[in-house]
């Protein structure tokens, strides 16, 4: 029997080392490796299982649809909606992931660098490599992550909308007792999305987003596949939008998060942070 190398308690054990020597007898063997996969699984155990007041990671989700409408022009998740709060997230000592349905570099609009908190993240050699090399949704552990948020921008409308992959990481942090987020029209992500017990996440939940009239009023109708307010209430949600168009606007509803617009997004990324510490001081 050869035995090339095992970790057992943080110390590495080989056929070299004086755990384990030439001619150990196989009961011997056995006795050890049986300890190391008691212990692994004991690890991997608690590494899946992390309570509520432990965890510290966000997952940020962003569009990889790259083009809307006639003429073909840039869709992608709007830039300020993941920057703004992030910076927030990680002045809270949150760690970050970000992920999108494809993969890799998303694309991407608003990108204007006289906005201060644009030029910080562009400039933080971190996160612009996590924006560069964006996690597979495929390749997403929900355990992982205390809460999710979903980025707006055109993006969302086509590729967020009914994906089941989104889906089912969103469902499965929600019912780790985790929070659910998104801004602007990343609650496209969260229509027709069902928990476990068959219920769509949003019915009877005060939610807002990018709301038809600001749609209309900035000739946006034109290049999304649908009206996203609308849908959302056929969804059973309690539309909420601000008082005046484009006015600033959070809505947090049992554990899940809305913020209406990009001029939203920063106190949307404390409202979130908000219902994160409700969780962990439970």
């Amino acid at each position: 029997m050869t035995v090339s190398s095992i970790f057992l308690n943080g110390s590495k054990i080989s056929k070299k080392s004086k755990l384990i020597k030439p001619g150990t007898p196989l009961l011997k063997l056995l006795t050890l490796l049986t300890a190391f996969l008691c212990c692994s699984q004991t690890e991997i155990s608690a590494q899946t299982q992390i309570p509520v007041n432990k965890r510290k990671k966000i997952l940020i989700v962003v569009s990889s649809q790259d083009k809307k409408g006639e003429p073909n022009i840039t869709a992608g998740f709007w830039f300020p909606e993941l920057t703004h709060p992030l910076e927030v997230y990680d002045k809270e000592g949150y760690d970050i992931d970000i992920a999108s349905p494809k993969g890799g570099l998303p694309p991407f609009d608003g990108f204007n660098l006289t906005d201060p908190v644009n030029s910080w993240f562009w400039t933080n050699p971190k996160y612009r490599n996590k924006l560069g090399t964006t996690i597979k949704f495929s390749d997403v552990n929900p355990s992982n992550y205390i809460a999710i948020q979903m980025v707006g921008g055109h993006g969302p409308m086509f590729d967020f909308t009914d994906n089941k992959e989104l889906h089912y990481i969103t469902r499965k942090i929600y019912e780790n007792n985790g929070i659910v987020s998104a801004v602007c029209h990343g609650p496209a992500g969260l229509i027709n999305l069902k928990l476990s017990n068959g219920k769509l996440l949003i019915d009877g939940k005060r939610i807002t987003a990018f709301s038809a009239a600001e749609e209309q009023n900035r000739d946006f109708t034109r290049f999304v596949p649908f009206e996203l307010e609308k849908k959302l209430k056929e969804n059973g949600a309690v539309f909420e939008k601000a008082a005046e168009i484009f006015g600033v606007k959070v809505c947090t509803d049992s554990r899940i998060v809305t913020g209406q617009n990009p001029a939203s997004a920063h106190e949307f990324g404390e409202a979130v942070v908000a219902a994160i510490k409700s969780l962990q001081q439970n």
